[in-house]
């Protein structure tokens, strides 16, 4: 049945006056380099930052300014009943603390840009535009069904063993008459907007995705809906018309979209749009058991982006560890420059894995172990304090009390060839300096059994015997290895081995002993800076304290 396109688009939007070619006018083209990419994050504001959004974003990112290019975010906010009051600013919040920064869009006082709004519900005007233009072409007509309804369509496709959907004969309004869609709009009934669908399941599209490759998929038959009955669009509508207004070159977007890459592409044939370039992201999986699986928000906290900054992973830490993640080449250009900064690292989607990558928390911790070993004495307080401030204020008392002090202890094996790798998390750092605070020390270390407590005491005696601060390193050493001498312990490391039998221990066992009467434990850093930190005073006095428990 043929329909009057010109009066059902009439009679659907009485109140759309302007035509897509003037709404395309007051987006104009981007002023841009050659070979610039300008993609976007259109999160749904569920108040769930995830680290998808991270992968994506971080993608996005890297693509958009090497590129020279332009980063926006957009607001997909259609889904009324999933939108958390608030979920905006978390989302904008979440992304600036891990450093993806927009160059224009959405932002917490409102928009920044010339191509917004950026918040989707704010442009329902212009979707309606290009929604009237589709049905005077034939390509979108209204259908009024009823939940019952459609309820009804779904119990006799399960019971014909028939595809779920609104299509084909059970598109029951796609060909009503102008005079039956006259009669409901004239009763007030709602209605959505559908695509008329010209696609059939017989038939394939190839199509080339940036990390996926080559591609056959099937067509699209089914009549999905445009506009819902409140007149805001779905988001396959409204992602087709923004993209093409605000010259989005590049989508970056989780592979569970594939399935609907038909439909898309679809809409953008039917508006007369340049379909942008496509790069689907697939799964952040995880190990469980034998077997792989996705990460979920069930089960697994590590999805949630503040499980990080809760857990005092530095935003460095994270980002290097996603680069490994991403680009498969990461790893081995990190090697050759141990201390580029990691923008000069050249991203390419080119290097991703096209199935998906492996979420491995112990390789997380191993490299966040490296980033924070390069840090400088002053960029690791700057990150233990600011996270202690939420997250464990006892901690950054102390550490804040006397910013010098904690600076001294926190410079211990730092620099170098080959830093001190202590922390993998900034959680760590109370356990490994605690025992350089008074109110915190404590014995929790016993010597091992072997030794003689009368050996331990002569130890001791001998070190506070010959103390002095003022000796260099060497000298501090120099008078150990004598005292080891005088005790029976083998001063010559090499000599123990030769012939372990001859001694009663080593050196190493000498300066044991002192570790754990200064430190209260048996593994610490570096004794010999530990006792110019802690200062003479201090180190008798705790030395002292040990004699006195070792004679009962």
């Amino acid at each position: 049945m043929t329909i009057d396109t010109t009066a059902l688009a009439a009679l659907l939007f009485p109140n759309v006056t302007e035509t897509p070619a003037e709404v395309e006018a007051r987006f104009p083209a981007r002023n841009l380099p050659e070979g610039a990419i300008v993609s976007r994050m259109a999160p749904s504001p569920t108040g769930f930052v995830h680290l998808g959004n991270l992968v994506q974003g971080l993608t996005s990112e890297r693509m958009c300014h090497q590129s020279g290019g332009t980063l926006f975010l957009r607001v997909e906010d259609t889904d009324a009943k999933r939108e958390v009051p608030g979920a905006v600013e978390v989302l904008i919040e979440g992304l600036k603390h891990y450093g993806i920064l927009f160059d224009e869009g959405a932002t917490v006082d409102g928009d920044n840009g010339i191509y917004g709004p950026y918040r989707q519900r704010q442009r329902a005007d212009i979707y309606h535009v290009f929604a009237k233009q589709l049905v005077l072409q034939g390509e979108a007509y209204p259908c009024f069904c009823t939940e019952e309804e459609l309820a009804d369509i779904r119990a006799r496709q399960e019971a014909e063993k028939a595809n779920f959907g609104y299509f084909g004969k059970w598109a029951l309004w796609r060909d009503r008459p102008l005079e039956e869609i006259q009669a409901a709009l004239d009763k007030g009934l709602p209605f959505v907007l559908r695509y008329r669908s010209t696609g059939s399941l017989e038939h394939k599209i190839k199509f080339t995705d940036l990390i996926k490759g080559n591609l056959e998929l099937t067509e699209n038959d089914m009549d999905h809906v445009l506009l819902k009955s409140d007149g805001i669009p779905t988001y396959h509508f409204a992602h087709a018309v923004d993209d093409h207004l605000m010259h989005t070159t590049h989508v970056v977007r989780g592979d569970e979209w594939l399935p609907t890459l038909p439909f898309h592409l679809q809409l953008f044939r039917s508006l007369g749009f340049k379909p942008p370039k496509y790069l689907h992201i697939g799964p952040l999986m995880k190990m469980d058991g034998d077997s792989k699986r996705k990460l979920s928000k069930r089960k697994d906290p590590e999805l949630a982006l503040t499980y990080y900054r809760e857990a005092g992973f530095p935003v460095k830490s994270v980002y290097e560890y996603l680069m490994t993640v991403l680009n498969s080449n990461f790893e081995d250009w990190r090697r050759a420059n141990p201390d580029a900064p990691i923008d000069d690292f050249k991203f390419s989607y080119k290097k991703m894995n096209p199935a998906g990558s492996l979420f491995d928390a112990a390789k997380l911790r191993d490299v966040s172990k490296n980033v924070i070993s390069r840090m400088s004495t002053e960029e690791i307080y700057a990150e233990v304090t600011d996270w202690a401030k939420d997250y464990d204020t006892d901690l950054y008392a102390h550490l804040t009390a006397d910013a010098d002090y904690t600076k001294k202890i926190l410079a211990i094996g730092r620099g170098g060839k080959k830093p001190r790798k202590d922390f993998a998390v900034l959680a760590d750092v109370r356990p490994y300096l605690d025992f350089f605070f008074d109110d915190w020390f404590a014995v929790t270390d016993e010597y091992p059994a072997q030794f003689d407590k009368a050996d331990i005491l002569k130890a001791l005696e001998g070190f506070l015997a010959t103390y002095d601060e003022a000796d260099d390193m060497t000298v501090w050493f120099d008078k150990i290895k004598a005292m080891a001498d005088g005790l029976g312990f083998a001063a010559d490391m090499k000599a123990y081995k030769e012939n372990p039998t001859a001694y009663k221990g080593n050196v190493a066992d000498i300066s044991m002993f002192l570790r754990v009467a200064v430190t209260g434990r048996q593994n610490a850093p570096d004794m010999y800076a530990v006792m110019h930190i802690l200062g003479p005073d201090r180190v008798k006095a705790r030395i002292e304290a040990m004699m006195n428990t070792l004679r009962g």
